[in-house]
């Protein structure tokens, strides 16, 4: 007597999510990615304070209730500037280094790495500080305590998935694998902007 398998979930919902993901992508591609950086944002926040509530209630120490304004600000950051920079980032180095320029997979790797990820990083630190209220000398006193950590852990994390992202990864989906990425890199970076 056969046995027939009873699928687990509804895999037609994943479907039709995925579905009309792409359909907003294509006709929304800018506004679509710059939502979805927006919400895995602050997720990536959430997930640093719910990892920083348990090493202290692990510790014995006092565990502070989710402060709903950090996950704001990552939402604002991924909306407004990550969303849209990246999705330019990439449309340019499309132009700029074209797979027919030799060597362009090791080009675009130092484009984004050396060039891209210290800008942007310190574009995180700037934006951040404007939107946590604080002075121009607590944005000098960060980038000298947490920039230099923060970016040798961006190159120790981020380069082998941007490689994979830059090189092999279609163009109008970068965005998206960067924010999944990203959805434990902004846990990180909360941690360190504490």
């Amino acid at each position: 007597m056969p046995v027939q398998s009873l699928p687990i979930r509804d895999s037609a919902l994943y479907v039709r999510l995925l579905h009309q993901y792409l359909i907003l992508l294509k006709n929304y591609p800018i506004l679509t990615k710059s939502v979805t950086s927006g919400i895995l944002s602050a997720m990536g926040n959430l997930i640093s304070q719910a990892l920083e509530a348990k090493r202290k209630a692990k510790e014995g120490t006092p565990v502070k209730e989710i402060d709903i304004s950090g996950p704001a600000r990552f939402a604002i950051y991924g909306l407004l500037i990550t969303g849209p920079v990246s999705h330019y980032f990439y449309q340019l180095m499309e132009v700029l280094m074209p797979t027919t320029v030799p060597y362009c997979m090791v080009k675009r790797l130092f484009l984004d790495r050396l060039i891209f990820a210290p800008a942007f990083l310190l574009l995180f630190f700037f934006v951040m500080n404007i939107l946590e209220g604080k002075s121009w000398a607590d944005f000098q006193s960060k980038v000298n305590s947490s920039y230099w950590p923060a970016l040798k852990m961006n190159w120790k994390v981020w380069t082998p998935f941007q490689f994979i992202n830059i090189n092999y990864v279609a163009v109008e989906f970068r965005v998206l694998f960067a924010n999944m990425v990203a959805l434990f890199w902004y846990a990180y970076l909360a941690s360190v902007r504490k």
